[in-house]
């Protein structure tokens, strides 16, 4: 068995969508570095506590100067482990303060860390958006993935969550969970899925949230090297190729998001700027060289890895696109 013969670009152009360009900028995603508490099998990022790639205050500052010679309203915030960045809490509250929403990415685990006591309430005070990896609703399967005793931590996290009010359905603090397969398949549907999270958790552990998102595992970063060390690297970006759908790749996040890097770089996604695949063809490169007018006109870098976000119903940071 061999890779997908027919290039990503091909697949687009018998879809008519060659070649694939941004529509908009509606989220502004900065990544403040890999520095994580936990080093998890499934990262695309690599992240982990031995890194040492981290935003410097003067490319966050640059972040908010850039943001706020815009209208982009949503600023998501990522990682690593993005609360631990220094600069993390000032870009928050510089964000809402420019008006925007907030969402920050979490591994949960995080906000029982004793330096971040105080991180729940800052969060609930900024009404920021938590989207967090919860890989199942077992102990089993979550530890397995991201590490011995994740799940435990995760769960007391969720529960402080919830007592300051998020995931209540018709409240104002929003908390979604992220699920991703364990294994080289697709995830399954995901409102199936979604509905077996609220049951088990409601029954369990009494927790709330208002949605789960499903994430197809890109074949990057750790969980690439785990499909060669599997020998299914190759039946993996098959089962891709396959599932590939066009109404996925016609709403690809890329064509509505700009990706920031630690470094003041910029790409079209989070996965381009893992493999180092910078924006390119004319459009600007980096913070400094920021014009939202030619950003929102640039043509999208692809690759095969684009497959990940292709198959099936679509995969983004905002779960399935079709």
């Amino acid at each position: 068995m061999s890779v997908p013969v027919t290039t990503f670009d091909d697949a687009l152009r018998g879809a008519g969508l060659f070649p694939l360009r941004a529509s908009a900028v509606r989220v502004l995603q900065i990544n403040v570095g890999r520095l994580c508490n936990l080093a998890c099998r499934h990262c695309h990022v690599e992240a982990g506590p031995s890194r040492r790639e981290v935003m410097s205050a003067t490319t966050a500052a640059l972040c908010m100067h850039v943001l706020a010679q815009t209208t982009i309203p949503v600023v998501d915030i990522t990682g690593g482990a993005p609360e631990l960045n220094p600069s993390f809490r000032w870009m928050v509250e510089r964000s809402r303060a420019l008006g925007r929403e907030v969402t920050v990415r979490s591994n949960l685990t995080i906000m029982l860390v004793p330096s971040q006591a105080d991180l729940p309430p800052f969060l609930a005070d900024h009404e920021v958006e938590i989207v967090a990896s919860l890989p199942y609703f077992t102990a089993g399967p979550t530890d397995a993935q991201r590490g011995a005793g994740v799940f435990e931590r995760s769960i007391e996290a969720i529960r402080m969550l919830n007592a300051l009010g998020y995931g209540e359905a018709d409240g104002r603090l929003r908390l979604h969970f992220v699920y991703n397969p364990a294994g080289a398949y697709l995830p399954p549907a995901q409102h199936a899925i979604e509905a077996d999270f609220r049951r088990e958790l409601g029954r369990r552990y009494g927790i709330v949230f208002n949605a789960l998102y499903t994430i197809a595992n890109m074949p990057i970063g750790r969980f690439r090297e785990f499909l060669e060390a599997s020998g299914n690297y190759d039946r993996y970006m098959v089962r891709l190729a396959e599932a590939y759908k066009p109404s996925a790749a016609a709403n690809v996040m890329c064509r509505t998001t700009l990706s920031v890097g630690w470094d003041g770089a910029l790409y079209d996604c989070d996965f381009n700027q893992m493999l180092g695949l910078a924006i390119d063809r004319g459009a600007p490169t980096r913070l400094q060289e920021f014009s939202l007018e030619r950003l929102m006109e640039r043509r999208i870098v692809t690759g095969p890895h684009c497959y990940g976000c292709t198959a099936g119903a679509g995969s983004s940071c905002r779960g399935v696109v079709s």
